[in-house]
C-alpha cells in the first residue's frame, strides 16, 4: 500500500457549486507534481477521489456533505427489467477500447452532446480546448470505449482501468438516439466489463440527493455510497 500520509494535497478557495447553486464549494486536489500513478489513484478512489483531466480531486466543503462517492460492485449487480430491455435494445452495438485521442469524429459527437443535453451547464459552449484538456489525456490507465453500430460512432465512455475497478470519468453520446438510452447502456456495459475483468466495482463519481441530474446513479442496485469514511451498501 502507498503511504498516503506522505502525499500533499491542496484546497481551493470557496467557489460557486456547479450542482447546488445556493452552496459554496471547496475542492481538495492531489499535488499535481505527484505522478499520476494507477495504484495511488486506486487507493484514493477508495477515499472518494475522482479524476478530471490531469487532476485527482474530491469535494472538501466546510458546511455541505451532499456529494457522496458512489460505486457499483460488479459481481453483485443484477439488471432490473428496464435495464435488461436497454441491454437487449443495444445488442447490435460493438464496443472496443482505444487510446484517448482528439479526432474530429469524437469532437463532433461531444459538441452535439453538450449542445443538446447540457446547454444549461458549465461545459457549454463546447470547445476543442475544453474537450482536449478534460478528456484527452495521455495516461497509461485511461481509454476511450467506442460504441459503434455499422461503424457509426454512437457513444464514447471515457474510462480509467484501475487495480480495483473501472472509473467512469465521462460519457457522451449521440443525442438523436434517445431510444437506445446510450448513457445508461454505457454504464451497464462497464459493469459487465468490470465483472469480465475480475475487478470489484464501477466508480460512478458523486451522487447528490437533491440534484436531479445525479438521480440516475441510484437506479443501479446494489450500490455502495461512501458515508462517514466507509462504504455503505444500498440494495
Amino acid at each position: 500500500m502507498t503511504e498516503l500520509a506522505r502525499l500533499k494535497f491542496y484546497a481551493t478557495q470557496p467557489h460557486p457549486c456547479s450542482y447546488l447553486p445556493e452552496e459554496q464549494a471547496t475542492t481538495l486536489f492531489l499535488d499535481p507534481s505527484q505522478p499520476m500513478d494507477a495504484d495511488v489513484y486506486a487507493e484514493l478512489s477508495e477515499m472518494g477521489f475522482r479524476r478530471s483531466g490531469d487532476h485527482l480531486y474530491r469535494p472538501h466543503c466546510q458546511r455541505c456533505t451532499a456529494c457522496v462517492p458512489a460505486r457499483i460492485p460488479a459481481a453483485q449487480f443484477t439488471p432490473n427489467r428496464q435495464q435488461r430491455r436497454i441491454i437487449k435494445r443495444n445488442q447490435d452495438v460493438q464496443v472496443r477500447a482505444v487510446r484517448p485521442a482528439f479526432t474530429e469524429e469524437y469532437y463532433d459527437l461531444y459538441a452535439r452532446y453538450i449542445e443538446r443535453r447540457h446547454a444549461d451547464g458549465d461545459m457549454y459552449p463546447p470547445s476543442r480546448e475544453q474537450f482536449s484538456t478534460f478528456l484527452v489525456r495521455d495516461l497509461p490507465f485511461s481509454c476511450f470505449f467506442e460504441f459503434r453500430k455499422d461503424n457509426r460512432l454512437l457513444a464514447i465512455a471515457v474510462t480509467d482501468a484501475l487495480p480495483n475497478g473501472l472509473s467512469a470519468v465521462y460519457t457522451f453520446y449521440d443525442p438523436s438516439e434517445e431510444r437506445r438510452s446510450l448513457g445508461r447502456f454505457a454504464i451497464l456495459w462497464q459493469i459487465g466489463e468490470t465483472a469480465r475483468r475480475g475487478l470489484y466495482a464501477v466508480y460512478l463519481g458523486y451522487w447528490i440527493k437533491n440534484c436531479r441530474k445525479m438521480n440516475y446513479k441510484t437506479q443501479y442496485r446494489p450500490i455502495e455510497l461512501f458515508v462517514n469514511q466507509r462504504w455503505v451498501t444500498l440494495t
